[in-house]
């Protein structure tokens, strides 16, 4: 088994949560959303991210409007509806447990016959 594909189904399982907390405090376009994953570590290229969105926006929990530059075409800036932002509070709690559930485990030396 390559550590690798390990570490990269890790890292698209937390994806979609990632997205959402992104927009938490303001809408973004689609490079702003990539280098605050970038940044992060999570290295995501446009062609999974695209998908991912609209996904998201079919779900009911991002719409977007589209915003003229000064330096190109229009962008599109993704924010989360009101759905999207109770969505991600469920998601928040869902992660601390999963969390603590996770180190709880990963820490523990006890045997089970303790």
């Amino acid at each position: 088994m390559k550590i690798e594909n390990t570490k990269a189904q890790m890292r698209k399982g937390v994806l979609e949560y990632c997205i959402l907390s992104v927009l938490k405090d303001e809408d973004a376009y689609v490079a702003e959303i990539l280098g605050t994953l970038k940044d992060a570590k999570l290295l995501v290229v446009e062609g999974t991210i695209y998908p991912l969105l609209t996904r998201l926006k079919n779900a009911g929990l991002l719409n977007y409007r589209w915003e003229e530059s000064t330096s190109g075409p229009p962008r599109k800036y993704y924010g989360l509806t009101e759905t999207g932002k109770l969505f991600l509070k469920e998601l928040n709690t869902t992660w601390s447990e999963l969390q603590n559930a996770v180190n709880l485990v990963t820490t523990t030396k006890k045997t089970r016959n303790e």
